[in-house]
């Protein structure tokens, strides 16, 4: 209706796995971007969506999510960003932490606290980039993810009108939530893109290099090793696979899988590019061969959208009935 194509969740996976496989972190960027559009598309009013998801959708715009804080990660119910209500305004105050795309995006949804009542008091906004009292920290010096910026986004009397509430008061921690879920597939997507990138720069690599009076690649030992990280990625690849049809289809267990998926996904993918690295010897360090990026950029995969044992806690309550 707005813009954009309209994929499923299936089809997603398989874009943002071929993105990656071009550059790990403009792919997982591009992910975080989707998911700020899929929020607003869902939850948004047809005033909301069509003001910004054309421009979203073209990539004119790019969106950034708010949720985590200094002392609010895993624990998201616990943050303290408060949008209090003045008239037929919202001002809000605060700090969000480990923001992709803070001082770069041109809209931040962002979940801030609008009453005292843990994860029911959670509100989602949209604030545009030139809102006063919008402004951003240093860039974050990371270990990876390079090619795009992290800052701090902080509040300070930011004033926006009351129709920049994305839904309703209270719906904020229930948006965030749903939101993940297909942020975690994609991020697992781009895992696996990142790891198959690194397997095959290896393939190629033990096929030049010469040692024991012959290629490597003919050494058994090491065609052990390739078919290991090959069964781990096609093995995370079915797992992604069913988790996004069961979000498509809105199955009862698609919060389980997509958690499963995504533990999976990111732990296969960083396994593989660090076996890689390995397996290049000395020059797996050098930055000439591209295999040192690949690990320091999917390392981060197994610690946003959720710690991996964050997902694992998902799981086990799931299994358990908790």
């Amino acid at each position: 209706e707005f813009g954009g194509s309209g994929l499923s969740r299936a089809d997603s996976v398989r874009i943002f796995e071929e993105l990656a496989k071009g550059d790990t972190t403009i792919a997982a960027y591009i992910s975080i971007h989707n998911m700020v559009t899929w929020m607003l598309d869902s939850f948004g009013d047809d005033a909301q969506r069509a003001e910004w998801i054309p421009r979203l959708a073209s990539m004119e715009v790019l969106g950034s999510y708010c949720l985590t804080e200094p002392g609010a990660g895993s624990d998201a119910a616990a943050i303290s960003t408060k949008a209090i209500r003045d008239g037929g305004d919202y001002v809000l105050d605060g700090v969000k932490q480990f923001i992709s795309g803070a001082g770069t995006s041109g809209i931040y949804i962002v979940m801030a606290r609008t009453a005292d009542t843990g994860g029911r008091g959670i509100s989602a906004f949209l604030v545009p980039a030139e809102t006063p009292g919008l402004s951003f920290g240093p860039l974050e010096k990371k270990m990876g993810w390079h090619a795009q910026p992290t800052r701090q986004v902080i509040f300070d009397g930011v004033r926006i009108p009351a129709s920049n509430l994305l839904a309703h008061e209270g719906d904020g921690f229930g948006i965030a939530m749903s939101g993940l879920n297909g942020g975690r597939l994609n991020m697992g997507a781009c895992s696996l893109g990142g790891g198959q990138a690194a397997l095959d720069k290896t393939v190629d690599y033990l096929k030049e290099r010469t040692a024991f009076g012959g290629p490597l690649i003919n050494q058994q030992a090491l065609l052990f090793q390739l078919a290991d990280m090959d069964t781990e990625l096609e093995s995370a690849r079915t797992l992604l696979a069913r988790a996004a049809d069961a979000l498509d289809n809105g199955d009862a267990d698609m919060v389980r899988l997509c958690a499963m998926a995504k533990r999976v996904a990111t732990d296969a993918g960083f396994n593989v590019a660090n076996a890689a690295l390995q397996l290049h010897g000395g020059y797996g360090y050098l930055a000439d061969y591209g295999i040192e990026r690949i690990v320091r950029d999917l390392r981060v995969h197994q610690i946003l959208e959720g710690t991996n044992e964050i997902m694992r806690l998902i799981v086990g309550r799931s299994i358990a009935g908790a």
